[in-house]
Parts: C-alpha cells; structure tokens; sequence
C-alpha cells in the first residue's frame, strides 16, 4: 500500500466501502428478481437472448455473493486476514465476472444487431444452442483474465505482468467494446429508420442501446485504461484500484438493462411494485383504523373521567 495520509487513507475507505454496499444492495433484489424472471423463461421457451441475460445475472449474482468478503477486508483497514486461499478465490471471482460480463454484454448487442439488420435471415438461424455455447466459451475464456492478493510487485514481476495486462486489456475489454459500439450504433441507426415501430418502443430500445454503451464504458472503461497507462509507464498506476472501484457499479446497473431488454422483467417488476404498494396500503389502512380505535376510546375514558369528577362534586 502506498504511504497515504490519515485523512486520505479514511477518505479512500470510505469511498470504498460506500460502492461496495451501494453495489450490494441495489444488486442483489434486482438481480435476483432478473435470475426467477429469465430462469422461468428459459425452462418454458429458451431464446438466446434470454440464455445470454441469465448468464449476465449468474455472473453479477456470483460477485455480489463474494463483495461482503472486500467489504470484510475494507472493513479491516485493507488487511485480508482471512484464509489466502479464499483471497485467490474471491479475486479470481472478482475478475473472472468483471470481464465475462463484457463478453456477455458484446454478444447481447451483436443478438440485438442481426435481429434488426438481418431479420429474416437471423429468425431462420437463431439457436439456443448457440447461445449457450457462446456462454460456456465466454466463462473459459473469462478465466484467464485473474489476478493476485497483493500489489506490490517488483520491477522484474512488473515487465511480465504488464504485457499481459496489456493483452487483456485489447482482448477481453477493448475488441468487444469496439463491437458493442458497431453493433448498437447501427441498431440505433436502423431503429430510427422504422416507422412500424411504435415510438414507445423504438424509444426504450434505444435507451437500452445507449445505457449499455455508457454502462460499458464507465464501469470497465477506466480499470482497463490502467492497464495501457501502466504498459507505457512501466509501473502500476496509483489510481488503478481507485479505477476498480466503478467495475462494482456493474452488478448493480445490469438490471436496469434486463428492465430495458425484457418484458417479461418488466411485467415481474410490475407486479412486485403493486405488491409493495398494496401491502403498504393494508398496513396504512390498519395504522389509521388503530389509531381511530384508540381515539374512539380515549374519548370514551375522558367523558367517563369527567362523569366520575361530577359525581364527585
């Protein structure tokens, strides 16, 4: 760890731990909502949209599960004084997720793409079994993109290790955000162009095209531009981990696009929502009928107690 200041050190804490408790809970009831949602779809008519989102769910459920253990270690002034091999573990389902998410986010923008561009052609050839092969593949190839428990490298580990980050970085971050943008820029292009479309419609898709994109660079964009910072320095970049901090944002802006994306996510969150909402109205409705009740009785107490005082008198 770099010598900080008291101060910045609480400052650093802080923002630490604020992101991984925001990520946790805004995450963690959506995508668990998302995971019943797409699983239910899948055991009754399988899309490969629908296999590729629930993959995207898996992995954001898979870090949200192992995010209390940073959390513990943020907690303990970044000490990890849990077992070593369960620090391998959680930093290798920390990366492993961070970049199986960008693949799974490529490829849910290349299904969106062919759908409008290619319609017929694409109906004809759409699989699920392709689906589910591109996500064992993106799960293996996500593998290799693992990290270690510390950072404090000497230079001779440095000049290893930064060309591999380097390689990581046009490989698992940079080659399919540059398909991402070709993808959805032109399905944005054609959506424009399609006066079927009810406007609605054409509208939210679109945002879903854009909040994807903005998604994508802001959550993985700054950590993997560390990686091309340090390759050209020649050292780890001191804002590297502070850069780490907005992957976590991920798991919990991921639902956001499977709202955008489904509507059968759509109509699961509408459901809950007007669950809450009557469950608030019953118990509101028991809180005012409680009230009038005790009212009705301390208004009889009060003419009994003024009755007694005239008896008295």
């Amino acid at each position: 760890m770099s010598p900080w200041d008291t101060s910045a050190c609480i400052l650093y804490l802080g923002l630490y731990m604020a992101a991984y408790v925001i990520a946790f809970v805004l995450g963690f009831p959506g995508n668990i909502l998302a995971f019943y949602t797409f699983c239910k779809k899948v055991r009754q008519k399988p899309t490969p949209i629908d296999i590729l989102l629930l993959n995207l769910t898996i992995s954001d459920l898979l870090f949200l599960f192992f995010l209390p253990f940073k959390m513990h270690e943020v907690a303990n002034n970044m000490f990890w004084n849990l077992p070593y091999g369960f620090c391998k573990l959680s930093i290798f389902i920390f990366y492993m997720t961070i970049y199986n998410s960008t693949f799974v986010l490529t490829a849910v923008s290349v299904e969106r793409y062919l759908g409008v561009a290619f319609p017929i052609q694409h109906a004809l050839k759409r699989r699920p079994v392709y689906a589910v092969a591109a996500s064992i593949f993106f799960w293996i190839d996500s593998l290799n993109s693992t990290s270690v428990c510390y950072e404090n490298f000497s230079q001779s580990e440095l000049n290893i290790i930064l060309p591999v980050r380097l390689q990581i970085c046009v490989v698992l971050f940079c080659i399919p955000f540059l398909i991402c943008i070709y993808c959805y820029v032109n399905f944005i292009r054609i959506l424009s162009k399609l006066q079927h479309i009810d406007q609605h419609r054409r509208m939210r898709a679109m945002g879903m095209a854009l909040g994807t994109l903005i998604v994508f660079a802001i959550c993985f964009g700054p950590y993997n531009v560390s990686h091309i910072v340090g390759f050209v320095t020649g050292e780890n970049p001191r804002w590297r981990n502070q850069a780490l901090i907005l992957s976590t944002f991920n798991a919990c802006l991921d639902p956001f696009i499977f709202y955008m994306s489904s509507s059968a996510v759509r109509g699961n969150v509408g459901r809950v929502m007007k669950g809450v909402k009557n469950h608030l109205n019953r118990c509101l409705s028991c809180h005012m009928f409680w009230a009038s009740w005790r009212g009705i009785n301390n208004s009889e107490k009060d003419k009994e107690h003024k009755q007694q005082v005239i008896n008295t008198i």
